[in-house]
């Protein structure tokens, strides 16, 4: 079957190409236009022709994804499929949810950027939940127009996913599976033990301190930390499904497993997954049809810190000293001997020896190895039901009533074992403790809606009336400590202990509910599918926002004109059809706490009042805000949809994205008393944007070609902050402060510091560096220090002068994907990648001089002429080359990555007959084979969630050799 990728409607920043090559002998292209299948998309609430729809919607169907290994995360199947349409990874940790934005960042104080999720009309907060293999649509409602039908919840996109259903028939079955091995695709050139020990002498020695080893040469190669951390790591899935059916009632049900160890400390790192999934649907009369989704996933996790440079195996690995055993066998032989006899509660291995402690690096730096044995009794588990009930009343042949009722149960936690550990001075635990959580929260909503279909002559109408409750955030939690457990072993340790009621700690809570009503309508006309109308209007009403605003509406409107079905329009080879498209629609966003407009007492204040006795004091929460409002977001989007020389689709989408009114907490005086700063609606922001998409069919008998391409640019621009500010500070790291800003005129998480000139070569070039008054502008620098640029021109250099350094956010993203078939065979190829971003490359810890260094640093500057970009080293740094924000610490973000490679074979159907099969497919899959950067990092591909671009010990996705099949029954 001919695997057919949707053409975008939409637009953003992502080039995608996709390429199929097929057996069919028929071409589609060339059936008379009564016989073509009419392609239509879900637009909410409803279904539309695709070559009648108006809004920027992007489509993937099943066919587009069967083939390709499940992820442990589906939000993975969006990536380069959907054009406008960001997937970015935030961990290469197995389980771990990427980062996605529809159009840009949409707000930088309410929530995150993620869309609106609505599965089988169940509105649910992530999809972590849902099996790959179960999904049989997703369209992303990415402007205005289309998205407005959800109003509140809409302004950052909307991701409607269908799950499959049964159909009457023979009882299909079918079998999906894989198994495959991992590994790091790349690791940090890191000095070893002779480069270190002369690099940590070098730069003491130039700030007039003693050496701090001997003989560097002694030391050889030394320790390999990140050899210890990284490992190979198994991964595999196994999926089996049932569907079938009658006239009457029809069905699917599916059960699936996954497993998937992680790259890095896989004893710590893993995922598992178990799915089932059951939908049905019956006919009860001729004008009722009811049916349900249920779907159930458990899941059981163990991660590592990650992306965090304050400790965890990554940072560890990365800064240890090479000159630290990994495993000290001989304590009496080592420099500091105490560092291991004058603990009872070292960490030791298998054979009774002590793992590797360093006298150099500290604070939250560990050996990885003995960390490794203190988080063995640390796991985190969750259990999700989702599931709906719904009925469809036929009521005549224009009017149709449908009633859903949708829900989500879940309960997660985790339960960590800490041992009596000595890891270093500064990581030690003197007891031992048991902690266990449990949380629970149900969501649901009921839907209803009333549709009127009619056409009459050229004119067709559909008309939809709907009303919605929700109920959000009904949940409760509870955790318990134990402390001084008579074991000090993760296996043996339990609650059933006897142990003194000092040592026993116990919280719970509930959460606070929040509710939602909503009424809205829409209007979808077509004449002749010729002029195309559609117009959309919600209102919503939020429990989570004043008596003044409690109540808002989001109006929609687009047009289009399919100017190629035009008598006028003449038969030609050129230019075959063409569709041109514009809309309007504004849309909200309520992603804040609860209640944030009330002010409430909070207990916890306490005091003393001259009697030396604590009493309970309440203080404000923060100041009430009856006025405090939804975020607004309006878009604009015209587009064209043209088909050119028979075989050529090009789709050409311009678009502004404008928030108001962005939600976001202000500073006030500390006077004041408040537990938490206020919310109020004080900011503005821009997202401007053009993709282009070009896509491309042939057949030539048994070998075909289809193909699709885009490249979107993206263009993002803070205009408005609270009370007329310029900017306010965003990220931070470490001893260099702020690194990137939220700055009027600029791209979100911009980011700022000096700009270096250059490293001064001699003491001339320090004379001769003045301000017009003749004063020198780096006084107190030293030949091989950075040269700043004295940006505002006053004279004298100091945090004034930071200058914007580069986005965080990429201004272009693209791909390209390649399926080809010829008989049995199949080559699936993809690839994505960015550009015109700026990654802050935070992987040393700044505060630990004696923090190991990348090979880079073997560049720097030792004399005249030796380096113009990297300042000699000290380890005071007087001088702040280190310890200041500046564009040393950035590197162009640009990468294009092979993402996927896939080639299948098969078996012909006599072949699969002896087995009694219908159908047997063998496929061998290569992740992440090769990735074009010029970054210096893991891994350029990098979000970290609503702060992009900041590198602090990323955990790398793995290269991946997978065998797989798929057997149909």
């Amino acid at each position: 079957m001919n695997v057919r990728i949707s053409r975008s409607l939409g637009m953003v920043a992502v080039l995608y190409f996709t390429a199929n090559f097929n057996a069919q002998n028929t071409k589609s292209d060339t059936l008379p236009k009564e016989q073509k299948i009419e392609e239509v998309v879900m637009i909410g609430y409803g279904t539309q022709k695709k070559s009648n729809v108006t809004g920027a919607i992007s489509s993937i169907k099943a066919s587009d994804i069967d083939n390709a290994p499940v992820a442990g995360r589906p939000e993975q199947v969006l990536q380069g499929r959907a054009a406008g349409v960001s997937v970015i990874s935030n961990s290469g940790q197995p389980g771990s949810a990427p980062t996605i934005r529809v159009r840009g960042i949409t707000s930088f104080g309410a929530g995150s950027n993620d869309p609106l999720w609505v599965v089988d009309g169940i509105v649910v907060d992530n999809i972590g939940w849902l099996n790959q293999s179960d999904i049989e649509g997703m369209e992303i409602l990415k402007d205005g127009a289309s998205a407005a039908i959800y109003g509140v919840s809409a302004a950052k996109g909307v991701v409607l996913i269908t799950t499959k259903k049964g159909a009457k028939g023979r009882m299909n079955i079918a079998y999906n599976g894989f198994f495959g091995v991992g590994s790091a695709a790349r690791k940090l050139d890191l000095l070893n033990a002779t480069q270190y020990a002369t690099i940590m002498n070098e730069a003491n020695v130039n700030d007039n301190h003693s050496p701090m080893f001997s003989n560097p040469n002694s030391y050889g190669v030394g320790s390999d930390w990140q050899k210890q951390i990284f490992n190979s790591a198994q991964r595999q899935s196994h999926e089996f499904s049932l569907n079938g059916g009658n006239d009457k009632s029809t069905f699917y049900t599916s059960f699936g497993y996954y497993d998937q160890d992680g790259i890095v400390l896989r004893d710590i790192s893993n995922y598992k997954r178990i799915n089932a999934r059951f939908n049905s649907t019956h006919k009860v009369f001729n004008f009722l049809t009811i049916g349900q989704t249920f779907a159930y996933t458990h899941v059981k996790a163990q991660g590592i810190s990650d992306n965090n440079e304050f400790g965890g195996p990554l940072s560890s690995a990365i800064n240890l000293d090479p000159t630290t055993p990994v495993i000290v066998d001989n304590v009496s032989s080592q420099p500091f001997p105490s560092d291991y006899t004058n603990n009872a509660n070292i960490i030791r291995d298998p054979n009774g020896n002590p793992y590797g402690i360093s006298h150099y690096v500290s604070k939250e730096m560990t050996n990885p190895l003995a960390f490794q044995e203190t988080q063995r009794g640390r796991y985190r588990w969750s259990d999700d039901i989702v599931a709906n009930v719904f009925g469809d009343l036929k009521i005549n042949k224009n009017f149709n009533f449908k009633s859903s009722i949708n829900g989500k149960l879940s309960y997660w936690g985790n339960q960590a074992f800490t041992p009596k550990s000595y890891l270093s001075s500064a990581n030690s635990n003197s007891t031992n403790s048991l902690f266990r959580e449990i949380q629970k929260k149900f969501e649901w909503n009921t839907e209803n809606t009333l549709t009127y279909q009619n056409k009459f002559g050229l004119h067709n109408l559909n008309v939809l009336l709907g009303q919605g409750y929700y109920e959000y955030n009904i949940s409760y939690g509870q955790n318990t400590t134990y402390k001084n457990l008579p074991t000090n072993d993760w296996q043996e340790a339990s609650f059933n202990f006897d142990i003194a009621p000092s040592d026993k700690t116990s919280n719970a809570w509930d959460g606070k509910e929040t509710h939602k009503a909503s009424y809205f309508a829409r209007v979808v006309y077509d004449y002749d599918n010729r002029y195309l109308f559609t117009g959309t209007v919600r209102r919503d009403g939020s429990s989570k926002f004043g008596k003044n605003n409690h109540w808002g509406t989001f109006p929609a409107m687009s047009l289009g004109w399919n100017v190629s079905n035009e008598n006028f329009w003449p038969e030609n080879n050129v230019l075959n059809s063409l569709k041109l498209r514009g809309g309007y629609g504004v849309l909200g966003n309520d992603a804040i706490s609860d209640f944030q407009f009330a002010n409430f007492l909070v207990a916890g204040s306490n005091y003393t009042f001259g009697d030396n006795i604590i009493h309970v004091g309440y203080a404000p929460s923060t100041l009430e805000n009856p006025d405090l409002k939804w975020e607004r977001t309006s878009q604009f989007n015209i587009a064209a949809d043209l088909k050119l020389f028979r075989n050529f689709d090009l789709s050409i989408d311009v678009y502004r994205k404008k928030s108001t009114d962005i939600l976001r907490q202000v500073e006030v005086p500390g006077y004041l008393g408040l537990i938490n700063n206020p919310w109020r609606n004080i900011g503005d922001m821009n997202n401007d944007g053009i993709e282009v998409t070009l896509g491309y069919k042939k057949n030539w008998g048994d070998f075909g070609i289809s193909a699709n391409g885009n490249f979107s640019y993206l263009k993002n621009e803070i205009t408005r902050l609270e009370g007329g500010k310029e900017y306010v500070n965003f990220a931070s790291f470490q001893t260099l402060g702020t690194v990137s800003r939220l700055q009027v005129g600029q791209s979100y998480g911009s980011f700022y510091g000096y700009q270096n000139l250059g490293v001064f070569q001699n003491q001339s070039e320090i004379d001769a560096y003045r301000n017009s008054n003749g004063g020198l502008l780096q006084a107190n620098a030293k030949p091989g220090d950075f040269k700043r640029l004295d940006a505002n021109g006053d004279g004298k250099i100091d945090e004034n002068d930071y200058v914007n350094l580069g986005n965080s956010v990429p201004k272009y993203t693209f791909g390209f994907t390649l399926n080809m078939n010829y008989k049995n065979f199949d080559l699936m190829v993809f690839a994505q990648g960015q550009a015109g971003n700026k990654i802050f490359q935070g992987l040393r810890r700044l505060d630990i001089p004696e923090a190991n260094y990348q090979t880079a640093i073997l560049g720097r500057w030792t004399g005249e002429g030796t380096s113009n970009t990297i300042a000699r080293l000290t380890k005071d740094d007087p001088n702040q080359n280190y310890t200041r924000m500046s564009d040393y610490y950035l590197q162009k973000g640009d990468y294009l990555r092979l993402k996927l490679v896939q080639i299948g074979y098969t078996l012909s159907k006599d072949v699969a007959k002896t087995i009694g099969a219908s159908k047997i497919r063998f496929y061998v899959t290569a992740e992440n084979l090769v990735t074009f950067t010029k970054y210096t990092g893991y891994d350029p591909e990098i979000a970290g969630g609503d702060t992009f671009g900041i590198d602090r010990a990323y955990y790398p996705q793995a290269r991946t050799f997978l065998f797989g099949a798929n057997v149909q029954f």
